[in-house]
């Protein structure tokens, strides 16, 4: 599916301040991780090893927490029930078919010939015969996804994971994936489209799409969990490090990790 392109002088100041906005919320993020790095000689209170930031990624998970039952949830709940299930499942595979697009080419950085080769193929199959992406013929086909993002390719690298960290409104994360946030946010395709509102449209809808996918999952941590931070924390550290407990790339990486599977098990 291609995108409309306007011209960025037609966006006006309302554009202009939500660009600046994105651009500062990003640097403004790495900068507070480089400042927790730099205070790693943390008291010995910290309970995991992994996690020196513990007493401010728990303040962190409290202030995203109170955010989601505030308005993200409530918004998430509102798009599933109004919105087909059939219309909800086109989002979803819209937004998977771009990210392939990123992950040809992080397999490619990691020199993951097979990886790459399905990602180029899966996307360009489901962009043609998906009808842009809303239908996942590629899957019916038997072509296997390979997701990566640039944060697994630092770990083929052999960049550590690093200590975790949860960030405003993004959520769990690490040193290393939060260093590598805004390579990410440039990969993504949608921030090739110059329409800024648009653009934006896109991002909320990601996140509303990801959200209403979530909903019955979040129910059940919360029914079932003591500690609901430690679990998110531990689950997202062990998918990041891969099933060998390694740093480096996860195969088969999923954009819900560190989050409890979909609601009726929806891929």
């Amino acid at each position: 599916m291609t995108t409309n392109h306007h011209e960025m002088a037609t966006q006006g100041r309302p554009g202009n301040q939500a660009a600046a906005w994105q651009r500062f919320a990003i640097f403004g993020t790495l900068a507070a991780a480089s400042l927790l790095a730099g205070c790693a000689t943390t008291n010995g209170a910290s309970r995991d090893p992994q996690d020196p930031f513990e007493s401010f990624n728990r303040s962190m998970y409290s202030f995203n927490d109170g955010l989601d039952r505030a308005v993200l949830k409530p918004v998430a709940t509102a798009y599933r029930d109004v919105t087909p299930r059939v219309a909800r499942d086109g989002v979803t595979n819209f937004f998977s078919n771009l990210g392939d697009v990123w992950s040809f080419v992080n397999n490619l950085l990691q020199g993951e010939v097979e990886g790459a080769y399905n990602s180029v193929v899966r996307f360009s199959v489901n962009t043609v015969f998906g009808i842009g992406g809303l239908f996942d013929v590629a899957s019916e086909a038997g072509i296997a996804r390979h997701r990566q993002d640039f944060g697994q390719t630092l770990g083929r690298w052999g960049v550590p994971t690093g200590p975790y960290l949860v960030l405003p409104l993004l959520g769990p994360s690490t040193v290393r994936d939060t260093a590598a946030l805004p390579v990410d946010v440039l990969g993504n395709p949608i921030a090739a489209v110059n329409d800024v509102p648009v653009r934006n449209s896109l991002y909320v809808l990601r996140l509303v799409d990801t959200r209403a996918r979530l909903l019955n999952a979040s129910d059940t941590i919360d029914s079932v969990a003591v500690d609901r931070y430690s679990l998110t924390r531990d689950v997202y550290l062990g998918i990041r490090r891969g099933r060998s407990g390694e740093d480096g790339r996860v195969e088969d990486y999923d954009d819900d990790a560190g989050k409890l599977p979909p609601e009726d098990g929806a891929k």
